[in-house]
């Protein structure tokens, strides 16, 4: 059974996600600030919930050296905790940007960070962004530019773990996610007139984190998923 770790899990794509993954036989230790969208996982055997600020460095250390010692092994993590903000050039601060920064990439990074040795040590591990088109379509971005430069760090981060992984010749692989629209609830509610038809639902996310942490996907690697269905 592989121990999988999944942040933001009580949003609207982390619970599907982890649903998809106790469903699948893998064991989640979720990070979340509240299980309100979790009942259904609550009384499972290889589920638990934490309560960490991600933005801690010593405390996220803390909670990985916690997790490897009770299960030995973590063989994969998904960050889906994150903060989107609209903002173009000329209203969007160096406070904004840090804002976005902590959100975005920081939450990702400590974990990254405190497991990326563990993974390379253990010959296997899977590092899972979620990415942003905007971050990969600057044009796109003008109005979105806290959130589109905190995203694209994570691409930049991918490309140097993958690098530091092929050096040493281990299964040890970082990907990006990057959904376009999420048919959320929040979503639908702030854009009514769209057409949700091209959006992408979180289960079809879900199935794509599944696929890179499964046996399916062993042989995938430095890989960008471009999940965008026709938005």
């Amino acid at each position: 059974m592989k121990t999988i770790i999944i942040t933001g899990a009580n949003g609207s794509l982390g619970s599907v996600t982890v649903k998809k993954f106790l469903d699948n036989n893998y064991r989640v230790i979720a990070v979340a600030r509240s299980g309100s969208e979790l009942g259904f996982a609550a009384e499972h055997k290889h589920f638990e919930l934490h309560q960490l600020d991600l933005a801690d460095e010593n405390a996220v250390s803390l909670f990985i050296k916690e997790a490897i010692s009770i299960y030995g092994s973590i063989q994969g993590a998904l960050f889906l905790a994150g903060g989107f903000a609209m903002g173009n050039l000329a209203n969007t601060s160096i406070s904004d940007l840090r804002k976005m920064f902590i959100l975005n990439f920081e939450t990702a990074y400590h974990i990254a960070r405190a497991l990326f040795d563990h993974m390379l040590e253990n010959g296997y591990g899977r590092l899972v962004f979620i990415g942003a088109k905007s971050a990969l379509q600057p044009e796109t971005a003008k109005g979105t530019i806290a959130y589109s430069l905190s995203k694209s760090l994570l691409f930049n981060l991918a490309d140097i773990l993958n690098a530091a992984a092929k050096d040493k010749d281990k299964n040890v692989t970082a990907s990006v996610v990057v959904p376009s629209i999420i048919d959320t609830v929040p979503n639908r509610q702030a854009m009514p007139g769209a057409d949700h038809s091209t959006w992408v639902k979180p289960e079809q996310i879900a199935d794509i984190l599944e696929f890179i942490c499964s046996e399916k996907g062993l042989t995938i690697r430095e890989p960008v998923y471009k999940v965008y269905n026709n938005a």
